[in-house]
This record gives C-alpha cells, sequence and structure tokens, in this order.
C-alpha cells in the first residue's frame, strides 16, 4: 500500500478529539475537494510503498493505542484491509476518516469517520469539477456504513446555504443518530476557523446539532504533519 505520511498527534475532529493519536495518511483520493487541506496526498502515487509490519513498527513508538486511517480517501485502497487487521490485532482502537464513497464490508473499525461531500466542495476548474460532482456522494453507500459501522457524520460548514443540503441528505438516509452528526467550520488557516467558527456555532445552536472543533487548523494554522 502507498502511505503518504505517519505522525503522532492529537485527534483534531468529530466526538474523539483531543485524544492522542497514530495518524497513518494514504495516497490517493478520487476527489478534488476546493478546500482540501491535504491536497498533497491526492495523486496515488504521493506516497511510499510500506507492509502492514512496517506501519506497525513506525507507529510502536507512539505513546497511544488510538490510530487515524485517513487520506486522501483510505478506503480506495484495495489493500487498506491487511492494514486494518493487522492494526486490530496489534490491540489499537482504528478510526476510519472516510468520505462515504467506498464500502469494504467486515472490516475492523471501531469509528467510521464519514465526511459526505457537499457542492461547496466542488473545485473551480470545470475540468475537474464534473468528474468531482459524479463522485462526491453515493447515498446507497453512506447507508452501508451507517448500518454496518459505528459512525459519526462530519460536515463541513461554509455557509448557511449549507444547511439545505445537509437537510436533504439527512431525510434520504435511515437511522441516522442525530447525536452522530456533527458541523465544522469551512477552513484552511486559524483565521478562517476563527472567522467561521461563530457562524457553524450559531447553527449549531439553532440546528440542536454538535459542533465539531478542528484542532489541527486551531493550534497549527494548517501546519503539514500536525
Amino acid at each position: 500500500m502507498i502511505i503518504n505520511e505517519i505522525f503522532y498527534c492529537l485527534q483534531g475532529e468529530g466526538k474523539l478529539a483531543g485524544t492522542p493519536s497514530a495518524l497513518i495518511r494514504l495516497a490517493g483520493c478520487p476527489l478534488r475537494c476546493r478546500w482540501c487541506d491535504t491536497k498533497y496526498a491526492c495523486p496515488t502515487t504521493a506516497g511510499q510503498p510500506r507492509t502492514p509490519e512496517q506501519i506497525l513498527t513506525e507507529i510502536s513508538e507512539y505513546p497511544t493505542r488510538h490510530a487515524i486511517v485517513t487520506g486522501g480517501e483510505p478506503l480506495a485502497q484495495q489493500d487498506t484491509p491487511h492494514l486494518l487487521q493487522a492494526l486490530e490485532h496489534a490491540g489499537m482502537h482504528v478510526t476510519i476518516e472516510t468520505c462515504g464513497i467506498h464500502y469494504h464490508e467486515n472490516i475492523p473499525c471501531d469509528l467510521m469517520s464519514i465526511s459526505p461531500k457537499l457542492s461547496n466542495s466542488t473545485p473551480d476548474d470545470p475540468e475537474l469539477a464534473s468528474p468531482h460532482d459524479a463522485a462526491r456522494l453515493c447515498p446507497e453507500i453512506l447507508q452501508k456504513l451507517i448500518d454496518n459501522y459505528d459512525y459519526q457524520l462530519k460536515f463541513v460548514v461554509d455557509t448557511p446555504a449549507d444547511l439545505d443540503e445537509i437537510a436533504e441528505l439527512l431525510d434520504s438516509l435511515n437511522n441516522v443518530n442525530p447525536y452522530k452528526v456533527f458541523f465544522m467550520p469551512q477552513a484552511s488557516t486559524r483565521d478562517e476557523y476563527l472567522q467561521k467558527s461563530q457562524l457553524v456555532a450559531q447553527i449549531c445552536e439553532k440546528t440542536g446539532f454538535k459542533m465539531s472543533q478542528r484542532l489541527h487548523i486551531l493550534l497549527y494554522d494548517g501546519q503539514k504533519g500536525r
């Protein structure tokens, strides 16, 4: 499998925010989100081949039992289940961060952290926008992930107009626990995060959904490897 980077960090988002974790970033993503803060990991060639055993050796130096498998889009790589099995056998709590357009059955996963991509993610370049929009949402796969794994749904909110799109998507899904739904500000820098946090806080107060932190942006201002 192709690994872009591995480092020790605090989980930045969702219900486990603040948890010391080993982050394993896989290379390759079929989407090209306009505001993506890890574009360097999008090409399938943006990394080095590693075996699950090599990855376990590297993260064994970190004082944590939590692993974040992210990307890119980690579920796009065929060998990802082998890594997840190795992490499970090593006694790691595994969070998978996915956009929810790929599905693997019966993979080891303690938390499926799903961030469905709204239209606010569409890139400005028309050549990128068309394939991105065609692939960014798959409600059938989202439903299977929700039905078969412990999950959280994290929505990147840019403007209040995103709420109608979120509501439409949630209405199309069955058995969504509202306490597992998080809104978080669209931001790539600390200044942008602080600017939009008040808006998202107001939206969460109005709708009753939880607001997710984005600690990696707040603390490290988008610095790579943090």
